[in-house]
């Protein structure tokens, strides 16, 4: 078997033997008529009328010898077979030398399937021009009298059937992963479907799509580590942001948006997991005079439009458990779903109540502030739970930006669970200045105890809120929901994961 710098040698030999032909392997622009979808589709016709097309593509596959060729062609659309018959007069279209309307000007008399033999390999691309022919195996496919290349390729593809097996090479060889995987890249499709269908689903109840700052002096709207970077023009430290504009899109409710969304990037410092990625996608909504009920009403209509228009169902398995987006979402007391499957009341138990029960069902946790360690004992409990459901009725001490349920310590807070996690997360959304304050105080507390997650104070926000903000619902999620709806790993879904440079 050669080596891969052997392999290599010899594309490089054959790319001088079509430079000695006068033909360019790498022309700015090749004949193409049709997609081969849109080829394929109305075959028929093409095939009556027997007229020229010029189709092109990645050679994917070579069959045959001697007299004829079957040559795959795969155009990001469809698949199609160029037959190339030794017998028949094929021409070679050199793309060096232009016709008066600036298209490639033919060559005749040149020998094309010997040199389409001598220097064409699995892997480049080629442009072919014939007429629409049923093969003797009854294959739509395009009868061969002109052929280009497109771009000559030095490295040969992975082997079809078992492509890349390394996982590594595979997030850091995404173009070929995603070239030999049908699953993963018709899951490329899906997912811009996911977020055509959020989308749509949002501006045609009435939401506004909006843009709003990326770089932030102070991070807010959830708990992460930030990323951290200097701007230079103003000599001062800025954040990437780790919410879909949360604060901003509320100054928008002041300035008397009634409704509006963001679909954006986000960015957390944190751990690789199925469930996490340092870069994301997320949506988040937030609507004036609408409460955390409303809320929950849009978005079990939402998610089933998303499943529906993406996936065609309603019913998913994942993560070992099953549900119906279609049944009835049960709303699940947080402090009552704790209580009932570890035995601690979390509003009157001490920190150390709660340090003994982690310890006792040996569940790691990191720091020893009550949000933590209240969260924490949580997620352990979630994990239980098919869903659909909502978690309503948080601790305050673990929503800062929700508004309370009026006499007690918890606040209007919903979030999706589906598969034992959330999937979103929403609000009747706090806009009583003063409790704001006290409560950005108390994360400031945090933030001073070494609680890298705690959220950033911003206090010219709460100055928004002392000039006011009406009744607002907001909520979000990110593409985790979509990972969890095709039951793969988060980071499988990410068009380009992150890797480590060799």
């Amino acid at each position: 078997m050669a080596s891969l710098e052997e392999i290599r040698e010899g594309r490089l030999n054959k790319l001088e033997i079509l430079r000695a032909q006068g033909i360019n392997p790498y022309p700015a622009k090749v004949p193409r008529d049709f997609s081969n979808a849109d080829f394929k589709k109305d075959f028929e016709n093409f095939e009556k009328g027997a007229q020229d097309v010029s189709l092109a593509g990645r050679v994917m596959a070579i069959r045959g010898q001697g007299a004829i060729l079957f040559v795959v062609l795969f155009d990001g659309t469809d698949k199609i077979q160029a037959i190339f018959k030794k017998d028949e007069q094929i021409e070679i279209s050199p793309m060096t030398v232009l016709g008066a309307e600036g298209m490639p000007k033919t060559v005749i008399g040149q020998d094309g399937f010997q040199l389409f033999t001598d220097t064409v390999d699995i892997g480049d691309f080629i442009s072919v021009t014939g007429h629409a022919l049923t093969s003797k195996t009854g294959e739509q496919s395009l009868l061969t009298k002109t052929w280009i290349m497109a771009s000559k390729s030095l490295l040969p593809l992975p082997e079809k059937f078992h492509g890349l097996q390394d996982v590594d090479e595979r997030y850091r060889k995404r173009y070929l992963d995603l070239l030999m995987n049908d699953e993963l890249r018709d899951l490329m499709v899906k997912k811009s479907k996911f977020w055509d269908a959020t989308r749509e689903f949002l501006k045609h109840e009435g939401f506004l799509e909006v843009e709003t700052p990326t770089l932030e002096v102070t991070t807010g709207g959830a708990e992460a580590e930030p990323f951290k970077t200097h701007l230079n023009d103003l000599d001062m430290d800025v954040y990437l942001r780790i919410s879909v504009g949360e604060l901003w899109q509320k100054r928008l409710m002041a300035g008397g948006f009634p409704k509006t969304f963001e679909i954006g990037r986000a960015y957390r410092n944190e751990g690789t997991s199925p469930e996490h990625a340092q870069e994301f996608t997320n949506m988040e909504f937030y609507w004036a005079y609408a409460d955390y009920h409303d809320g929950m009403t849009l978005v079990q209509n939402l998610y089933r439009t998303i499943a529906q228009t993406v996936f065609g169902t309603t019913k998913f398995t994942t993560r070992g458990h099953s549900f119906d987006l279609s049944d009835e979402w049960k709303e699940i007391d947080y402090s009552e779903e704790v209580k009932k499957q570890t035995g601690v009341d979390i509003s009157i138990a001490t920190d150390e109540d709660i340090v003994e029960k982690l310890q006792e069902l040996h569940i790691k946790y990191d720091g020893t502030n009550r949000e933590r360690l209240i969260d924490t004992l949580w997620k352990y409990c979630r994990k239980n739970i098919s869903g659909p459901a909502f978690v309503i009725n948080h601790p305050t001490i673990v929503a800062p930006l929700a508004k309370s349920n009026f006499g007690t310590k918890t606040v209007q807070r919903f979030q999706p669970i589906l598969a034992g996690s959330e999937i979103g997360n929403g609000y009747s959304e706090l806009n009583d200045p003063i409790d704001q304050k006290d409560r950005f105080d108390t994360q400031q507390d945090l933030l001073d105890g070494g609680d890298k997650e705690a959220m950033m104070p911003d206090m010219e926000f709460v100055e928004m809120l002392e000039y006011g903000m009406p009744p607002t619902c907001g909520f979000g999620f990110g593409e985790r929901l979509f990972a969890f709806l095709a039951d793969k790993p988060l980071r499988d879904l990410q068009t380009f994961p992150l890797t480590r440079p060799k």
